[in-house]
């Protein structure tokens, strides 16, 4: 996940942490400059602004050059290191990172075990995977491998790299991992709503989660899940509030870069809150051939004064 929207999100509320896009490690140590450009937040203690950690995210297979990166992400303020054998995309996966390793239990281990020696014992060391590549029959060797290098907690998206993102997710097959070292274990995937949160603690097991797609689908999405949880009825945020949150979203992301390159990540939003939305499809429609920044911020102003009105 991007800083702006990690800003935002984490200003709406509710979550405890947050984790970066992927730092791709392959042939070098990277340069501070890398990082600061992904983890803006190492300028503010490794916060965002409304105070949430952000872990720094590495995704590699090289065991010493993943340590030396681990290491210097720890140095510039990083308050975590994630480590991602997750993600299925197969420019990704042809370079040896990510689902890739999901193959290889033994490697995960090694880069596990090369950042945790390698960064401070304050600072934790945190690890996503999946299930499994083709399908789960390494699910037991690779979370057993995961758990013996020493990281702080695990975190499982319920599916196999083969099945990506496409419904369900395997949420019970969470109850077979043995954790006999009691590392936390994160449930993740298909968490849209509190009541998919709800089932998916009664299914997994598990009592932490992690929140993708659903958060960014529905902002507030976190902040409602806490209210659920200590018995609070809290009203979505209306329409209204999403439109005002999309002409932050365009003038925070101008601000960082050419005006120009915030018009299609406020597309690619529209995009994920028709989910929840159903004013972003006639919003989206409204804008989505729109190429000059000023018509942007414009449609942006005239449809939160509309709903205002």
């Amino acid at each position: 996940m991007e800083s702006v929207m990690r800003d935002i999100l984490t200003r709406v509320g509710g979550y405890e942490r947050c984790v970066t896009e992927f730092v791709r490690v392959s042939s070098t140590v990277l340069p501070p400059k890398v990082y600061y450009r992904l983890c803006p937040e190492l300028r503010n203690e490794g916060r965002t602004q409304a105070g949430t950690p952000v872990y720094v995210q590495l995704l590699g297979s090289d065991p010493e050059l993943m340590a030396a990166n681990a290491r210097v992400a720890a140095q510039l303020g990083a308050p975590g290191i994630d480590l991602n054998f997750g993600c299925p995309a197969k420019t990704v996966n042809k370079s040896r990172g990510g689902a890739t390793l999901l193959r290889t239990p033994a490697v995960i281990y090694d880069v596990c075990k090369a950042v945790r020696d390698a960064t401070p014992p304050d600072i934790p060391v945190t690890a996503k995977v999946r299930l499994g590549f083709d399908d789960d029959g390494q699910f037991e060797d690779i979370t057993h491998n995961a758990f013996a290098s020493g990281i702080t907690e695990l975190t499982v998206h319920a599916r196999t790299k083969v099945q990506a993102y496409r419904p369900p997710a395997h949420w019970s097959t969470l109850r077979s991992i043995h954790n006999s070292r009691g590392i936390p274990v994160i449930a993740n995937g298909e968490i849209w709503t509190p009541s998919d949160l709800l089932q998916c603690r009664k299914v997994s097991g598990c009592n932490a989660f992690m929140l993708a797609r659903g958060a960014v689908c529905r902002p507030d999405l976190a902040r409602a899940i806490l209210a659920h949880d200590q018995g609070q009825r809290v009203d979505p945020m209306t329409w209204e509030e999403i439109t005002e949150l999309l002409v932050h979203f365009f003038d925070a992301n101008s601000a960082l870069y050419e005006r120009k390159f915030a018009i299609n990540p406020v597309k690619q939003w529209l995009v994920y809150l028709q989910h929840a939305y159903p004013q972003a499809a006639a919003l989206f429609a409204q804008i989505k051939r729109i190429r000059d920044p000023d018509p942007m911020r414009a449609a942006l102003i005239g449809a939160n004064q509309s709903v205002a009105a």
